[in-house]
């Protein structure tokens, strides 16, 4: 390993250790008062929200204390900034969700809106009808009794409407949320679309990108390998902000081999974390 990743990683590991040192209490310990960016442990009553509206369950993946909630600007599909961004993932990747939003609002990709799942009942499709981009909920994957990605914080569904979740069964195919009809033909480039941003994700660790699968196929969703995200969550916190980084220089590193804007390069990503084949 190169000193530069060394030192890298341990600045990394060091920052994280002070985020998740800091009092659940207070509000953004790590940013001045007023900043719109922020990444902030969950506070008791906000844990409690969530468990009244049935986001976090009894016997869930990972408690509050391994969540952040991440606050960031976005350009919306109206043209505007928007400042009330909120996503709740978990704490060692929380860095890389607060820059992937940065950069999204950077390079004018819209969004439609960020909210936590709080104010969803936990309800997928509630959520996703509403063209919410969000991550955490403590859920199972759609239509089975497997924990979903999203019941890490280690998921994030992008523009449900512009990026639909399609499964067929027989001749019969289901659309979720129905709005994302419209959006069917992705040779159609249009605004808001994952296909523009499969790359950033990548490169900060979110390797897995729903709309490679064939059946079925989520071009809204995110995520990192299941053994990754259950290797996460079994070691301490800071120890999972390392690895989470490793993760992220394995990629970067071997992608540099292609251009900037090349899609990820499958090798990089078994590289990067083998079981995200």
């Amino acid at each position: 390993m190169s000193s530069s990743i060394e030192n890298s990683l341990f600045i990394r590991a060091f920052v994280g250790l002070v985020l998740l040192c800091a009092s659940p209490q207070s509000a953004r310990p790590e940013t001045e008062k007023g900043a719109i960016e922020a990444i902030a442990p969950i506070s008791a009553a906000f844990c409690e929200d969530m468990r009244k509206h049935h986001v976090l369950n009894t016997g869930a993946k990972l408690g509050c204390d391994r969540l952040r909630l991440v606050k960031f600007r976005y350009f919306g599909f109206d043209d505007n900034i928007h400042d009330d961004g909120e996503i709740v993932v978990m704490d060692a990747a929380a860095p890389h969700v607060l820059r992937i939003f940065d950069v999204l609002r950077k390079m004018r990709f819209p969004v439609f809106k960020v909210r936590p799942m709080n104010e969803y009942e936990g309800d997928d499709d509630a959520s996703t009808r509403a063209n919410n981009t969000s991550a955490f909920n403590d859920r199972n994957v759609s239509g089975g009794s497997m924990p979903s990605l999203h019941a890490y914080g280690l998921a994030i569904d992008l523009n449900p409407v512009q990026n639909p979740f399609l499964v067929r069964t027989g001749a019969s195919l289901r659309i979720d949320p129905p709005a994302g009809a419209d959006y069917l033909n992705r040779m159609n480039k249009r605004p808001g679309m994952a296909e523009a941003v499969v790359r950033l994700f990548a490169d900060e660790g979110f390797l897995i990108w729903g709309g490679h699968w064939h059946n079925p196929i989520d071009y809204q969703h995110f995520q990192v390998s299941r053994k990754m995200a259950e290797r996460l969550v079994a070691l301490p916190p800071s120890q999972a902000v390392i690895d989470f980084d490793r993760v992220v220089d394995r990629f970067r590193d071997c992608q540099q081999k292609y251009p900037p804007d090349a899609l990820p390069n499958r090798q990089c990503v078994i590289q990067a974390d083998p079981a995200a084949e």
